[in-house]
């Protein structure tokens, strides 16, 4: 890269919904611009005021549907007054949305035309009846096949693949390892105060997870423990120079350096290439390890998309931590867990924490930041010195829109 990128002064709003202890879907909520202005305003506390900052994102996937508001760059100058007047653009990605707001960032930083971006990503959804958001977030996939598709259409795109991943590599030990994921999720939401299932009491998670899918009430392959939430965030973060560090009055062992990163995206109109496997999120997370100059095996920590426990088996075999086939017993070793060699969303992942659309990149970065300059509080986990980076895999659609980025923390 032709200068160095960092991110600093992550914040995160809660993610709520069902699951949380506040959550009444019969009382009146935070709009979509409080939870802009709360994010927006944590992060410009922690840099020293909107005075720093030269331009700034929005990424939002859906809310001209579930908040009817469109234009949210203008909500800027709402969260700081000291904003009026700068560049602002918002951005739209499907689920990938947060990543490629710290994609638009990242490049505003190389292009020299910004020394301190501020991003925000945000979702409001818990506006619909379950069913009207599956119809707002089958605009994420080809919306022509909206009427031949499952009413709960991503979930019946995702169960259609566990669908698949069972018949070619066997069922039972792969539902095994989908509530052992479900289990780690849950577990490690526990310890991050922000999230969905913070409050989440459930003694045997396993047992929970392994109840058996039945295709007359939800889908034919996964069960609701399967699939993330519907969920009201929003995080945000700081995109910054070298010159942006000075000018915030962070050194740069608080913030996390971006080494590389794959942005990538695949036709929308066609089907998977290969139903068992997310063949996009391969190519990305091996360009992210390219550009970075790493391996896979020195990568400690990594937020990935488990927008469905299938497609975080699938994303174990995608990054190679296991052959195809093999990514339930890379999860049944314990590998993934907080205490395993490579813990994979150590706030809860999309299933934990929570899935707001438009802010799940932005999320997975704060918790890299966190985790990497140790301040994750009961979250944290071990960074090895040998293993000293941070992977972030955000997914658009079925396997669509992927970012993915390789952080270390800033020297």
């Amino acid at each position: 890269m032709r200068r160095k990128v960092y991110m600093i002064a992550g914040c995160n709003t809660i993610s709520m919904g069902t699951g949380r202890k506040e959550f009444n879907p019969k009382k009146e909520r935070p709009g979509l611009e409080e939870y802009i202005r709360e994010a927006g305003q944590g992060t410009l506390k922690m840099i020293g005021g909107a005075g720093k900052v030269d331009e700034c994102v929005i990424g939002n996937f859906m809310a001209s549907r579930f908040n009817r508001q469109a234009n949210l760059a203008a909500f800027f100058p709402y969260v700081d007054e000291g904003l009026r007047y700068k560049p602002a653009i918002r951005v739209e990605g499907a689920c990938a949305t947060g990543g490629l707001a710290l994609m638009s960032g990242i490049k505003s930083i190389l292009a020299e035309t910004a020394e301190v971006v501020l991003v925000i990503g945000v979702e409001v959804q818990n506006t619909v009846k379950a069913i009207y958001c599956a119809d707002f977030l089958a605009g994420a996939g080809w919306f022509k096949n909206r009427k031949t598709g499952h009413a709960y259409f991503f979930p019946g795109q995702f169960s259609d693949r566990a669908g698949a991943y069972y018949e070619k590599y066997g069922r039972e030990k792969t539902r095994q390892a989908m509530a052992k994921w479900f289990r780690n999720a849950i577990e490690n939401a526990r310890l991050c105060p922000t999230a969905q299932e913070y409050h989440n009491t459930v003694k045997d998670l396993e047992a929970l997870a392994m109840m058996e899918p039945n295709g007359k009430s939800f889908v034919d392959h996964l069960n609701v423990f399967d699939c993330s939430k519907v969920s009201d965030g929003a995080s945000a973060i700081a995109v910054v120079s070298e010159e942006g560090l000075k000018r915030c009055g962070i050194p740069a062992s608080e913030a996390i350096e971006v080494m590389g990163w794959g942005q990538m995206e695949e036709d929308i109109t066609l089907p998977p290439v290969d139903p068992a496997a997310l063949t996009t999120t391969k190519e990305a997370v091996k360009m992210a390890l390219a550009t970075a100059g790493i391996t896979r095996d020195q990568v400690g920590t990594a937020e990935i998309h488990d927008c469905f426990s299938i497609a975080g088996l699938m994303c174990m075999e995608a990054i190679g931590f296991a052959e195809p086939g093999k990514g339930a017993d890379f999860i049944l070793s314990g590998a993934t867990s907080r205490s395993g060699r490579f813990p994979v969303n150590t706030t809860g992942g999309l299933i934990g924490w929570g899935h707001p659309t438009g802010g799940t990149g932005v999320h997975q970065a704060v918790t890299i930041l966190e985790q990497l300059t140790g301040k994750a509080g009961e979250a944290q986990v071990a960074i090895p010195a040998d293993r000293p980076y941070g992977l972030t895999v955000n997914m658009g659609g079925d396997d669509k829109t992927l970012v993915s980025v390789v952080y270390r923390k800033g020297m």
